[in-house]
């Protein structure tokens, strides 16, 4: 699955599975659980691993292996697995590679449920971890036990848009020999490739961007070939794998990514810079956005800012709660990515089941407002942040 070096919207649109006798142009969708096998011999041989093919679904399917191919060629990635979630990936990633004792060290801000994951299921096996401040990696050193096995972190970050510098984090890990695993979901390999900058394993939520039309749960996780290997087997055993229709939804929409991001940063660079500017926002991120403190990190390793602008109301609670009800247009939903453009509050959605305190070391304040901007007319999306603020 090494990348041949074509074009990433080429790849994107031609990495398919191989026709059948039926030449079709457009892949089948395989709805089946299992596969049958031509004889005695060709059974024992599959299950024995002597053979690459399908045996069954939970394990691999034709329209996952196409998903997975597309993927790790833009991510330049050996190997990969898909799933039914984004948290779905997350865990059996983690889980995969955590023995009882082992240690993890995470950036502060990452999506809600993962720190669930860290600060309430993992330690129930003896898993333990550090929490750096995503704007102060100078810690992470500092944090380094005998038993730290992973270095974790999401770029930019959920809900509050933060960038973390890859390269830095990268020879950090390479220096003390963690596994280095990124959240890539709020860039998609089109604006940013983790493997580039030294992560080990990439994650992906394809719920979002990479379905961009709410349609469908997924996840996948691509990196080293070693690695991979043990999250592959750990997962054809739990079965969290993605299912064949879904994974061909997700191959077709991953043949437009490149055209709809282009879009969806078009549109959401254009909203900050109006929120910059309006009396009634005390402040607004958005990794372009040249006030962003780490705009020259996200230049560097990003190609563009992605669809999410954070920002405050002023007002506080009260004066969120009224931006709220008053949107007309956008949707209020918990999701992100989708053509249509959402607005979330993240302190009590996302992130709800974090402290107040846990939510404010991660600069989550109870007037943030998150964007997910849409493939909408811009104008069409500005008028009704306006109206909603006015």
């Amino acid at each position: 699955m090494s990348n041949k070096g074509k074009k990433f919207e080429t790849e994107a649109i031609r990495t398919q599975m191989e026709r059948s006798q039926n030449l079709e142009h457009s892949s089948p969708i395989y709805m089946t659980s299992s596969f049958v096998f031509e004889d005695a011999e060709d059974m024992r041989a599959s299950f024995a691993e002597e053979k690459q093919r399908n045996i069954y679904s939970r394990y691999s399917n034709p329209n996952s292996n196409e998903l997975i191919e597309k993927v790790c060629k833009m991510e330049g990635a050996e190997n990969g697995f898909a799933y039914a979630s984004g948290m779905a990936a997350v865990f059996s990633t983690l889980a995969a590679l955590l023995d009882a004792g082992d240690h993890v060290i995470s950036s502060k801000s990452i999506f809600g449920s993962t720190h669930t994951l860290f600060t309430q299921f993992f330690p129930k096996w003896n898993i333990g971890t550090s929490y750096f401040d995503a704007n102060d990696l100078s810690t992470i050193e500092g944090l380094i036990q005998p038993n730290t096995k992973i270095l974790y972190a999401e770029t930019p970050t959920n809900p509050g848009v933060d960038v973390l510098d890859l390269e830095v984090l990268g020879k950090i890990a390479k220096k003390h020999n963690l596994i280095f695993i990124v959240d890539n979901c709020f860039a998609t390999p089109y604006l940013q490739q983790p493997i580039k900058f030294g992560a080990d394993l990439v994650i992906h939520s394809g719920t979002k961007l990479m379905d961009g039309q709410g349609r469908v749960l997924a996840g996948i996780t691509v990196g080293s070939g070693d690695l991979m290997d043990k999250v592959y087997r750990f997962s054809r055993i739990t079965g969290p794998a993605l299912s064949p229709f879904n994974a061909w939804v997700l191959s077709r929409s991953l043949e437009t990514l490149a055209i709809r991001v282009d879009r969806h940063c078009e549109n959401a660079l254009k909203l900050a810079t109006y929120l910059e500017s309006h009396d009634k926002i005390e402040w607004v991120k958005y990794p372009f956005l040249k006030s962003h403190p780490k705009h020259e990190i996200a230049k560097k390793q990003m190609k563009a800012g992605g669809c999410v602008v954070a920002f405050q109301v002023k007002g506080g609670l009260e004066a969120g709660r009224e931006f709220f009800d008053s949107i007309q247009l956008l949707s209020l939903s918990a999701n992100l990515g989708d053509a249509r453009s959402i607005v979330t509050h993240p302190a009590s959605t996302t992130h709800s089941k974090l402290t107040t305190e846990e939510r404010e070391a991660v600069g989550i304040s109870n007037g943030m407002v998150r964007v997910s901007v849409g493939l909408e007319h811009i104008d069409d999306i500005i008028a009704d942040i306006k109206q909603a603020l006015g």
